[in-house]
Formats: structure tokens, C-alpha cells, sequence
């Protein structure tokens, strides 16, 4: 059985060899930005439970996902996540991609969640009240974000890093994490403007420091699986209030694609999707 697969919600990538894809073209409106808790369910058992270790799908409007893959493992794990956002909404709609963090922590053999390279508002306030406090004061949620796209007083509160000493504090993250079972989820949008275009805003990673921070984990923890989404796509979407709720949440500034998106994507992509499989 391949050790991958490829689930096309929305057309976000072409067909690339040595990833199956799934045509799920007809599920993508239903899941994209939020899903109602029986269309997840459904999702779940009729396309996640059966798939390989490894996903690739479309536009970070569907990172939800991920909470979906995850539950697939019966081994207690960590996950590692990649993205320029939190992922943390407390919120409604329940299943949705701001609040996929949230999900995965009611998954009792997640042990953490630890997120890399936010650099969004959402940890200022007022929007950090909607964090998921709980998973914060108990350390099951552990938020790395960069000192330089935030106020020196948020810098503070999350003892933010720097480009100077991340890859420091990754090393003995990964260090620490020796022997254990991790789950790695990365979204492009944790990629700096030119290494990727997405729906969101764009972070401060490259593709190689990610590449590189995979590799970290790889030297002493067990990758049980991961997936790549945050490639720009068109949004489309079933409902009115998904419509509705959609266009007031995204950068307006990224309603349009950029000519060069498929090639710069993929090139982010061939960088970090072998570190992810181990393919490399």
C-alpha cells in the first residue's frame, strides 16, 4: 500500500506522481472553513480511517482535517504543528479550521500540541481571549511564535523566539521528544511571502528551515504520519453561512491567485514533503 495519499477537495495541487489522489471534489464545499459535527463524522469513517500514514490536501481552510488524521493513531503522541496561525478558537463553529487545535487536545492520547511560527494577531489582545486556556495552563498546548511580528508585551507572555535562536529551541524540543511517537502537520501559510501562496497570511519560516526542523524530529522521535495543506485555492463553498462567514474571516488581499502560485507550491512542496515521508 502506497504510504500516501493525495485528498483533492479543490483543485489546489495537479496530480503529482507517487501521491494517489482521491477525487473529493464533491466533499470539498461541505468541509471548506467549517463543517457541521455529522458531515465530519461521515467524512471520517467513509475517507479517513482507511487512508495511509501521509496526506497531502488543499487550502488551509481545510486544516480541520488534521484533527481527523490524527485520530486514526493508537499510540499516545505528540503533534507538531507548522502554521502562521494558533489553530486554537474556543469558539463556534466547532469543527472548524481555526479551532482544529482544540479538537485534537479532546483526543485523550494526544499528550501536546506544540504549534511553530505563528506570527498572526490572534495572540494579542483582544483575540488571544478565545485561546484554548485549559490546554495553555496544563502544557498540552505549547505556542512558539515569532518575537518579530508581535508587541514586545505579547512577545513576552509567549516567550516569543527569533530568527536568531529558533532553530536552537527546536533542537532540544526534538531532543526532548527522543523515543516518543509525533505527528507532524504543517500548513504553508507558516511560510514567508515567495515560498508560498495561500489563503491566509503568509509567516516567516522557508521551506528548508521546516525540511530542517522535520529532520530534527526524525533523529530520535517515530513520525507515525503527517500532512501538508495551505496551498491557495478558489473558495467554494456549500452554504450561505459558510459563504458569509468565509469572506469576513480571509485577508481580502488573497481573493485573488497568484499567476506563479502552482510553481512556487510545489517547489515549497519537493522541499518538505520527502523530510515529512521520510523519502529524503
Amino acid at each position: 500500500m502506497a504510504d500516501s495519499a493525495h485528498l483533492n477537495f479543490d483543485d489546489a495541487w495537479p496530480d503529482l506522481p507517487g501521491i494517489p489522489m482521491r477525487d473529493l471534489r464533491d466533499w470539498g464545499p461541505r468541509l471548506r472553513y467549517f463543517a457541521a459535527p455529522s458531515v465530519i463524522e461521515t467524512f471520517y469513517y467513509e475517507v479517513i480511517e482507511p487512508l495511509p500514514p501521509f496526506a497531502l490536501y488543499g487550502s488551509g481552510d481545510f486544516h480541520h482535517i488534521a484533527a481527523l488524521l490524527v485520530r486514526r493513531f493508537e499510540e499516545p503522541l505528540t503533534i507538531i504543528s507548522f502554521d502562521n496561525h494558533p489553530d486554537w478558537d474556543v469558539r463556534a463553529p466547532y469543527w472548524g479550521c481555526g479551532a482544529w487545535v482544540s479538537r485534537a487536545l479532546e483526543i485523550e492520547r494526544v499528550e501536546q500540541v506544540s504549534v511553530w511560527g505563528c506570527g498572526n494577531f490572534e495572540l494579542a489582545w483582544p483575540s488571544r481571549w478565545f485561546a484554548n486556556r485549559k490546554g495553555l495552563r496544563e502544557g498540552r498546548l505549547k505556542i512558539n511564535a515569532w518575537a518579530e511580528r508581535h508587541s514586545a508585551a505579547t512577545a513576552k507572555r509567549f516567550n516569543c523566539m527569533a530568527n536568531e535562536n529558533w532553530r536552537e529551541r527546536f533542537s532540544r524540543y526534538a531532543e526532548a521528544l527522543k523515543g516518543k511517537a509525533v505527528y507532524v502537520t504543517v500548513d504553508l501559510d507558516c511560510l514567508r511571502a515567495g515560498e508560498a501562496v495561500t489563503n491566509w497570511e503568509n509567516g516567516v519560516y522557508t521551506a528548508n528551515d521546516v525540511a530542517w526542523a522535520i529532520d530534527q524530529l526524525r533523529n530520535g522521535a517515530t513520525i507515525l504520519g503527517g500532512d501538508v495543506c495551505g496551498a491557495w485555492s478558489k473558495p467554494i463553498y456549500a452554504g450561505t453561512f459558510q459563504t458569509l462567514a468565509g469572506w469576513w474571516d480571509h485577508p481580502k488581499a488573497n481573493t485573488q491567485p497568484n499567476h506563479n502560485a502552482a510553481q512556487i507550491n510545489l517547489a515549497s512542496l519537493d522541499t518538505i514533503w520527502p523530510a515529512l515521508t521520510g523519502r529524503g
